[in-house]
């Protein structure tokens, strides 16, 4: 990967890292939960009905 490349990207992420986008998501249920910190991660947690189904996380701030 070259500089200009490299410069790019990074311009791209500043860029999208401000910007607000609109989600229109359709499901079954929907709950709002801070994310905990977990080591050098984040964590959410569920309730256990949710296990073994697909869901989406979206950052709202």
């Amino acid at each position: 990967m070259d500089k200009k490349t490299k410069k790019n990207n990074r311009d791209f992420a500043a860029e999208t890292a401000q910007t607000k986008v609109k989600f229109e998501i359709f499901g079954e249920e929907m709950i709002e939960k801070s994310v905990k910190l977990s080591g050098n991660s984040g964590r959410v947690y569920l309730p256990p009905m949710w296990v073994g189904h697909h869901v989406k996380i979206v950052r709202i701030d």
